[in-house]
């Protein structure tokens, strides 16, 4: 089969490689009709590059037909259609019971102290082929795909996979009150989701990010929006807009390589310079991370608000204001997606007629497997007006 494949840092191709085959009697083979390239694939293009293998199967946001179904498997059939989520989860252990999915203790990576395997992303996560490829095989096919109905195209349920849970989160754990204020850091596709699900819920919505086609996406939706480019601090444009007093949650949808954070790129940048295997010592004990979006948070939450982080953070050593945290009384709430938690509710809203959140048009490129390279050139680049694109193997 076709699949996406790293073979060094920025450096992805297109190859053969073997089809996967059933390994365990709840394994199933997903054919795969659609697969989603995501904002966290940036992160192993380059900057998670030293937990990588040349050849690793890239892409966690798939969906499709199932070709084959496991001994054990009861629930899905030869032809059922289904969504995979990117958090590789069994279900019905201690953690997956209590709706943390993305902790789940049957795949939680012990030897690199990590949560729950994760489709397509580096040793960190258990090195699991991933799903921008033209088959996927699926663990636990009882409890881990989602099975969704045969008729509207692709794009209506395929974000389940990734976007919708991770963006919903976001929403939930940033816990605003009814006509309360949320501002989103970030308008990529986690952000601009985020954005929908907050104003489908009634909340004022503020997006702040730098790319103008993407604050044009998000205005057109009915948020309001700040150019950081254009303003001496987003604390203080915020502020401007509430009264002075900040707004009541912060969603940090940018992470790790947040522009505007010379001193952290530099250094990441540096420590490619290194031996892969010094590399990844040093990301797991020294790294930091580009803080320039979670410190916006910071600045722009009001006294008593929260901030709920779905960008990616990955150092160990990343200098946090707790004084300005602590008197300011803030909460923090982050994490994985537990795309399980939230898939039959989100699923119920998909099902409806109108599309509430506008997934259908949600896309602003489809491209066949073969163009991935340079799609991930220029969605790195935010070129083109690319948000996010969908891949057809």
């Amino acid at each position: 089969m076709k699949a996406v494949t790293w073979q060094g840092k920025q450096d992805m191709q297109v190859i053969e490689v073997p089809d996967p085959v059933i390994e365990e009697p709840t394994d199933v083979i997903v054919q795969i009709t659609s697969t989603g390239l995501c904002g966290s694939d940036l992160h192993l293009y380059d900057p998670l590059s030293p937990f990588m293998t040349a050849g690793d199967v890239v892409g966690h946001e798939p969906m499709g037909i199932v070709q084959a179904v496991g001994s054990a498997v009861t629930t899905l059939t030869v032809g059922d259609r289904v969504v995979v989520p990117f958090n590789i989860s069994c279900g019905t252990c201690w953690m997956c019971s209590r709706g943390l999915y993305s902790q789940c203790e049957t795949t939680q990576n012990r030897d690199t102290g990590t949560g729950a395997s994760l489709f397509g992303y580096s040793k960190l996560y258990g090195q699991v082929p991933g799903g921008q490829a033209e088959l996927l095989r699926v663990p636990f096919g009882d409890t881990l795909p989602i099975k969704v109905p045969e008729g509207p195209p692709d794009d209506r349920f395929l974000y389940l996979s990734d976007v919708l849970p991770t963006a919903w989160q976001a929403v939930e754990y940033a816990d605003v009150e009814d006509g309360g204020t949320l501002l989103v850091v970030g308008a990529g596709p986690i952000g601009d989701m985020a954005s929908r699900i907050a104003m489908h819920r009634g909340l004022r919505v503020i997006v702040v990010d730098s790319v103008r086609e993407r604050l044009a996406r998000v205005h057109g939706r009915g948020a309001e929006t700040i150019d950081h480019t254009e303003v001496d601090g987003v604390g203080d444009a915020v502020r401007e807009l509430t009264d002075g007093r900040g707004a009541d949650a912060v969603i940090d949808a940018v992470g790790m390589e947040a522009h505007g954070s010379p001193i952290a790129e530099t250094a990441q940048k540096a420590l490619g310079l290194l031996p892969k295997k010094v590399q990844e010592k040093v990301m797991l004990t020294a790294g930091s991370d580009r803080l320039a979006a979670l410190l916006s948070a910071i600045d722009a939450v009001r006294r008593g608000g929260t901030i709920s982080i779905s960008g990616v953070y990955g150092a160990p050593t990343d200098p946090l204001p707790m004084f300005e945290l602590f008197d300011k009384q803030v909460q923090l709430r982050m994490g994985q997606a537990n795309v399980r938690r939230w898939s039959d509710d989100i699923l119920a809203l998909l099902k409806e007629d109108q599309d509430h959140l506008g997934v259908d048009s949600f896309a602003t490129h489809h491209l066949p497997l073969s163009q991935a390279p340079e799609a991930y050139r220029k969605f790195r680049d935010k070129e083109d007006g690319m948000v996010k694109v969908v891949f057809k193997p």
